[in-house]
């Protein structure tokens, strides 16, 4: 009698006992949903506001950067401080913003670039003469072409490619606002023997 007495009571039991099985199914997903959710608050600030993919296409800048080169743009340096000469960034063309460029900088706001005879000088407050620019990164024997004599007013930028012969830069468009400037090259991810962060040069002046 009294095994039939219990019998009520372990059916009960039974009853109220949680499916494992189901809760931690709920529970997987519910982590899963929480790491995506966590996932997504970090990588899209950083693809959209700190970092962007760039593919190089074209051989402007070789020997520095050939085409179909995979590079990684910081978009977030030039928010604290300004753009230096000799920085290689991308920017929005400005004669059609939906066209990506990817030169370096030569000229800085305020300063007079003159090319002439293949050679390019900046002149400054500190060099009223002018400076004849010693461009290391350019091949063997490459000539500057062009006749430009332009003046920065704030903000502007004159670029060039590296490669001077094969390069729509500030020699055709003039100079370049700050506003189309989407960041510097930062890393260089593909070709596998390339990768690496980019290398900074500097002029001494």
């Amino acid at each position: 009698m009294e095994n039939n007495k219990q019998i009520p009571e372990i059916e009960k039991m039974m009853q109220e006992e949680p499916e494992v099985g189901a809760t931690s199914a709920l529970a997987f997903i519910g982590e899963l949903i929480k790491i995506t959710l966590i996932s997504l608050a970090i990588i899209v600030p950083v693809r959209y506001f700190l970092i962007k993919p760039f593919y190089v296409n074209g051989a402007s800048m070789e020997p520095s950067f050939y085409n179909h080169e995979y590079l990684i743009i910081d978009e977030i340096s030039y928010r604290f401080s300004p753009p230096q000469r000799g920085d290689v960034v991308v920017f929005k063309y400005p004669k059609d913003i939906s066209q990506f460029f990817i030169k370096r900088i030569i000229g800085l706001p305020g300063e007079r670039v003159v090319i002439s005879n293949g050679e390019v000088v900046v002149y400054n407050s500190n060099y009223l003469e002018g400076m004849s620019l010693e461009e290391e990164y350019l091949s063997e024997h490459i000539t500057t072409f062009g006749d430009v004599d332009i003046v920065l007013k704030e903000e502007e930028y004159f670029v060039l490619g590296d490669n001077r012969a094969a390069s729509l830069d500030s020699r055709r468009f003039g100079s370049l606002s700050k506003d189309f400037i989407i960041g510097k090259a930062w890393i260089r991810g593909w070709p596998l023997d390339r990768i690496g962060i980019l290398d900074h040069y500097f002029f001494g002046f």
